[in-house]
């Protein structure tokens, strides 16, 4: 896999959402010939929503999946990118547009806005389905729903939590960043915390210990409820790391927490059985 720093680009013909403008210099973009991505469409709940796919181009059997959990921003570059760097780890990875209903973050320059108006109206329960669909898709385009994993980042890192307590199916999942506790309400009736003891499959946690939005009194106490639950979990917390360390086009960016925790997600997904045939 070959990667190469973003450079050149204007703001606007990059593919990062205006929000997270503008990108830093350094943005990994990868190119790899031996894998395929695209744009596709997935029926869910009677509608068609936007999703990016990627994949091995050459591939033996049924592939591995991830599922990719866009954060605030998105599924803009920096989540396509992700795709295509688990694509080159022999996974099918698949990242949904799960605001689709509620709006388009492209169309938002501010954060505050974006949050306002978009990812504060979607509901939890939509989002659970949805994946649930996606997987679906997965199945019926070359992926193996019983060797299924799910990874996030910031708003998709909690719903990497969420959805380990809700789909059987799951074999694991690594939360990066995400919200662990919260008020609850009726879009977000749960958080982290409270499905501890409902885990279907082992979540790794990865977390920042400057993350300001997620204090380390809140990871602490996941841990505690997860350790009550006898849940098999694991969170780790980065010292010189705050919130969004692996987002490498921002200036959050912090490389050698960024490298390990990658390192240590594809770990997990072997180790609990996600992983290529050849890996």
């Amino acid at each position: 896999m070959n990667s190469e720093n973003n450079l050149g680009k204007k703001e606007g013909d990059s593919g990062f959402a205006p929000a997270a403008s503008p990108t830093a210099a350094t943005t990994i973009i990868t190119h790899d010939d031996a894998i395929l991505g695209g744009e596709t469409t997935i029926n869910t709940q009677g509608e068609n929503m936007p999703a990016w796919f990627a994949r091995p181009k050459e591939a033996k059997g049924a592939l591995p999946v991830v599922l990719v959990v866009q954060e605030i921003f998105g599924v803009h570059e920096h989540i396509r990118d992700i795709c295509r760097r688990l694509a080159a780890e022999g996974y099918l990875a698949v990242a949904p547009e799960l605001y689709f209903r509620q709006g388009d973050p492209s169309e938002y320059s501010d954060i505050k806005q974006l949050l306002d108006n978009v990812v504060s109206k979607v509901p939890d329960a939509q989002v659970l389905a949805d994946l649930d669909h996606v997987a679906n898709w997965a199945a019926k385009h070359g992926g193996d729903m019983r060797n299924m994993a799910i990874t996030g980042f910031c708003w998709g890192g909690r719903i990497v939590w969420l959805y380990a307590a809700h789909n059987p199916q799951l074999k694991a999942g690594v939360a990066w960043y995400g919200r662990l506790v919260g008020e609850k309400s009726m879009k977000q009736p749960k958080h982290p915390i409270d499905i501890a003891v409902d885990l279907n499959a082992p979540v790794l946690g990865l977390y920042g210990a400057k993350d300001e939005g997620i204090p380390l009194e809140s990871v602490d106490s996941m841990r505690q409820a997860l350790h009550a639950a006898n849940a098999t979990a694991e969170i780790i917390v980065y010292p010189e790391a705050g919130h969004a360390f692996n987002a490498d086009y921002r200036p959050s960016y912090h490389a050698e927490s960024a490298k390990d925790g990658w390192q240590r997600m594809l770990a997990w997904f072997h180790q609990y059985g996600v992983k290529p045939t050849s890996k």
